[in-house]
């Protein structure tokens, strides 16, 4: 689904006693929301009467907020070698939108289209990788090899065909892909979102290239993912000058993404930059097969790691909500007002110590948690909570269910 297209409810959704949070001002008690058949917002009010056939979802004071959006997750199951089916990290965790974040290109994406995004209950949108083949063989066979990997005519006329789900472009700016062909591919995928009028995601990883340089090749509204990184070379925390590149950018209106994933998230890093005052724009997962039962789990705990060090709880609510709607131009405002799509999720927060660990290994007690208990996808309430991998799985190796190949 994309759009919220949703498909008509035999009854009504009424929400009961819900504590709004990131819709903005005026919400200073718990309210009722009540939603037509059609999935749009019918009333909203301190308490509100309704007939015996509508179906109820008590709150009992838990939050309401806009739906989690995750900005960085793979998701064309079946297309990549790296990819989960949308089910793994969508409402049943809560998030009602996922952004894949090039998991297909220009040779691949209708059927990335047609076999997931479509017939999916969430709402999925795509950033097209700049390479054709997108993430087939992940790390193994390159997307970005030389210029022979890129076809500038179809990557334009794939977008044009799919704007109605195609939000950007991605590039993965990392040695691991690029080999020495350095800056190149950044610089062609920026020259074809000024021609598409798109934003560019860009992935920073190990250098070359380096992050400094990539971070002055973009404008207002691309997004930086992987921010957060401990990675040797490409840590804002190690280099002042990157730093204060990294500030720069952030005032310049480029967006600072989490990005979690399995390599890309240091608990340092990102304590370090909160604390001299640089949040990220935007909280992602950047979910995938050989990230979800080691270090990263979904979006709630992902949203509790950055809660723990340091980041206001308002802070973060808008930083998974409605900070990514406005990076992929969807709307973020008035998104309770009667008639609107609605879109939401019903969490609690909880005291409960858990220990995690970041990309690089580093382990980290949380003691609040954000819990999510359903996803608002129209007129329909799915029930929600957070991943908890199987006993002894984290930091064993993946096994492909398909072929056995163990990674």
């Amino acid at each position: 689904m994309f759009a919220n297209r949703f498909s008509k409810t035999e009854r009504p959704l009424l929400i009961k006693g819900a504590k709004p949070v990131g819709f903005g001002g005026g919400f200073g008690q718990t309210i009722d929301v009540l939603i037509d058949r059609d999935g749009r917002i019918a009333e909203t009010g301190s308490t509100i009467t309704t007939g015996d056939d509508v179906e109820i979802v008590e709150a009992n004071g838990a939050f309401l907020s806009p739906g989690w959006t995750d900005l960085h997750v793979h998701v064309w199951y079946g297309g990549t070698d790296i990819s989960l089916r949308p089910q793994q990290c969508g409402a049943a965790r809560g998030v009602t939108t996922m952004v894949d974040a090039g998991s297909a290109g220009e040779a691949n994406f209708h059927g990335f289209r047609e076999f997931i995004m479509e017939p999916a209950r969430e709402n999925i949108y795509a950033f097209l990788n700049i390479g054709s083949i997108g993430l087939v063989a992940c790390n193994r066979v390159s997307e970005l090899i030389d210029m022979r990997s890129i076809d500038i005519d179809r990557t334009i006329a794939t977008v044009e065909a799919n704007r109605d789900v195609i939000v950007g472009l991605k590039v993965r700016a990392s040695h691991v892909i690029t080999g020495g062909w350095d800056l190149t591919p950044v610089r062609l995928a920026k020259k074809l979102c000024r021609i598409l009028k798109l934003p560019l995601m860009v992935h920073v990883g190990e250098p070359p290239p380096l992050y400094d340089d990539v971070l002055g090749l973009l404008t207002e509204g691309d997004i930086v993912t992987h921010c957060f990184n401990g990675k040797a070379g490409g840590s804002i925390i190690e280099d002042d000058d990157l730093y204060r590149l990294a500030e720069d950018a952030a005032q310049r209106g480029i967006v600072l993404d989490v990005g979690h994933g399995g390599a890309s998230f240091s608990f340092d890093v990102a304590k370090a930059a909160l604390g001299r005052g640089l949040p990220p724009k935007t909280i992602s997962t950047d979910l995938h097969n050989r990230s979800l039962d080691g270090a990263v789990w979904d979006m709630a705990t992902t949203m509790s790691k950055l809660l723990s060090l340091g980041m206001a709880f308002e802070d973060v609510v808008a930083a998974s909500t409605t900070a990514p709607r406005r990076a992929i131009q969807l709307r973020s405002d008035g998104l309770l007002e009667k008639g609107r799509p609605a879109e939401f999720t019903l969490f609690d927060l909880v005291d409960h110590d858990l220990t995690v660990k970041d990309s690089q290994g580093a382990t980290s007690t949380l003691h609040r948690l954000f819990e999510p208990r359903h996803a608002i996808l129209g007129a329909e309430a799915i029930v929600a909570h957070r991943h908890v991998p199987p006993e002894g799985s984290a930091g064993s190796v993946h096994v492909c269910p398909h072929c056995g190949w163990k990674s």
